[in-house]
């Protein structure tokens, strides 16, 4: 039996208990509100907590890269969302390959995009659904509500591509704090999602399915009768971005760096063996800093993680401590997402213990 305290570090930890109750508390809300559930997988690029959601309830999937499109199709999931746009020969002939296994949904936000994608489906007899992105305030994909009956119109000279509804983003999100900060953002994105809606059907184009959301927004998307698919990802671990916006609690992160003190330099200061290449160097977003340093040191209030290299990172004590060298530390990072990414695998555990790994089977690379 292998306890976590006893692992080399640096290393990925990942609460199985606290990611399932996770999964299914989302997976439950989703069913209360009559919501289908499209988890984001660039979350955890794992295909084993992919059938953890699918069994909980998820009904699709939403994949930030194609290799991710592809693990899931591998693992026997049907229907998957491309995020974003997909263009290059060698990329769209990988997502036709995918369409001869598996429903896809590709989204567009430009005429030209479509138009390479429509170029390579009629060259291999295929038909596809796709979705118009809609720019809810974060300004990085999409178009407003009445350029979407444009690029609507636009669609229609791409026979091989079937319109099938509207998707958005509100990413802007972790540029607010707070959950007044919060709700403005959700409910600018409800109105903007309402008027491309409406602004599609007057101009007679049918809108089957409003995909949209995050994380710190998804309880206002679930009450929204304009929302069909919510597309949270972040949930699933939670991290130290969702408890400085009010979202997620410590207990309800699930994942943990694990790293040991090397070296105590000076009374004040602490150091660990992790760094960058374990946390990232995620502070919040849009030039907003939601959190001091870089990840919350479990069960020690007293410590900063205030700067990082490479390999390590440096910890700051205000007052006392009761940490020695050689003691093993958990931090729960910034960004979770982030975080899943720099490894090949997670450790498993429960109340302490390992129980197995989780691989990072969806990166790219891998």
């Amino acid at each position: 039996m292998d306890f976590v305290q006893q692992l080399e570090t640096p290393n990925f930890i990942v609460d199985l208990d606290i990611m399932e109750k996770n999964i299914q508390n989302m997976a439950a809300v989703c069913r209360q509100y009559g919501k289908a559930l499209c988890p984001m997988v660039k979350t955890h690029k794992c295909t084993e907590i992919v059938l953890l959601q699918q069994q909980s309830g998820a009904t699709s999937f939403l994949a930030g890269t194609i290799k991710e499109a592809e693990k899931m199709a591998d693992a026997g999931i049907t229907d998957i969302m491309m995020a974003y746009p997909v263009a290059g020969a060698a990329n769209i002939r990988r997502i036709m390959d995918l369409m001869r296994r598996i429903h896809v949904v590709i989204c567009f936000d430009s005429v030209e995009t479509a138009l390479l994608m429509e170029e390579q489906l009629a060259r291999e007899n295929l038909t596809a659904d796709c979705v118009i992105i809609i720019d809810c305030g974060l300004h990085r994909l999409g178009v407003n509500p009445s350029q979407a009956v444009v690029l609507a119109k636009g669609l229609q000279s791409c026979p091989h591509l079937h319109f099938v509804g509207i998707t958005s983003h509100p990413g802007h999100v972790y540029g607010v704090s707070g959950q007044e900060g919060i709700a403005e953002v959700a409910h600018v994105e409800l109105e903007i999602l309402a008027e491309a809606k409406q602004e599609l059907q007057r101009a007679g184009f049918p809108v089957e399915l409003v995909a949209t959301g995050c994380t710190p927004t998804a309880m206002y998307e679930l009450q929204s009768s304009v929302v069909d698919i919510i597309r949270p990802g972040n949930y699933v671990f939670n991290d130290a971005l969702q408890i400085a916006l009010g979202v997620a609690s410590i207990e309800q992160c699930a994942l943990t760096v694990l790293a040991t003190v090397t070296a105590h330099p000076a009374p004040d200061r602490y150091i660990i063996d992790a760094g960058t290449k374990c946390f990232g160097l995620d502070q919040g977003a849009h030039n907003i800093s939601l959190v001091q340093g870089f990840g919350i040191v479990k069960g020690h209030p007293e410590l900063l993680l205030e700067s990082l290299s490479e390999e390590i990172g440096k910890i700051r004590v205000s007052g006392t401590t009761s940490i020695q060298v050689g003691d093993v530390l958990e931090v729960i990072p910034n960004h979770a997402c982030v975080v899943a990414n720099m490894t090949n695998y997670l450790t498993g555990c429960r109340n302490g213990v390992v129980e197995r790994r989780l691989y990072i089977d969806a990166r790219g690379g891998i």
